[in-house]
């Protein structure tokens, strides 16, 4: 699998990426993490512009079979947290990430990615995203507390150290 950044080319397919994943979470107890709009166009449209939208491409499939937001960046809603996070070193933060379902391990992939630009990661999903909860965990992420996103709705906050 290929991991790049996003052009504003691949809006379209991200669209459909982000369909599929809302979707997803719909038809696994979460049908209120992405409503519809969510993200926006023009949200993942800063995105590609910032440089912080990355897509995953798989050349056994046509189309993009991925696509998440990265960045080594302080996240505005992590600063207060009901709990603990692992540690207070630079982080990187993964949101957004959507697939279409066509490829297995994509997860593991991106942290992958992440992985190679800081040793800390962060991550935050609903209560109700039970699948990624349990990847999370499998992935080795330390559930640290709650978080509470810019419309007020609670997240659980994830961490995971890759210094040991």
């Amino acid at each position: 699998m290929v991991i790049r950044q996003s052009t504003p080319e691949d809006l379209p397919e991200i669209l459909r990426l982000i369909s599929a994943a809302r979707a997803f979470m719909a038809e696994h107890g979460n049908p209120s993490q992405w409503p519809e709009g969510y993200p926006s166009a023009e949200q993942l449209s800063s995105d590609i512009a910032r440089g912080h939208s990355y897509v995953c491409v798989a050349p056994e499939y046509a189309g993009l079979v991925g696509t998440f937001y990265f960045a080594v960046e302080e996240e505005p809603t992590y600063r207060h947290i009901e709990g603990r996070w692992l540690n207070d070193k630079p982080y990187g933060v993964i949101h957004r990430l959507a697939s279409d379902g066509r490829v297995r391990g994509l997860f593991r992939e991106c942290l992958t990615f992440a992985s190679k630009h800081c040793s800390e990661i962060r991550v935050d999903t609903h209560e109700d995203n039970t699948p990624m909860r349990q990847l999370l965990v499998a992935e080795g992420f330390v559930p640290c507390g709650t978080v509470y996103i810019a419309d007020g709705s609670p997240r659980i906050a994830y961490q995971k150290s890759l210094e040991g």
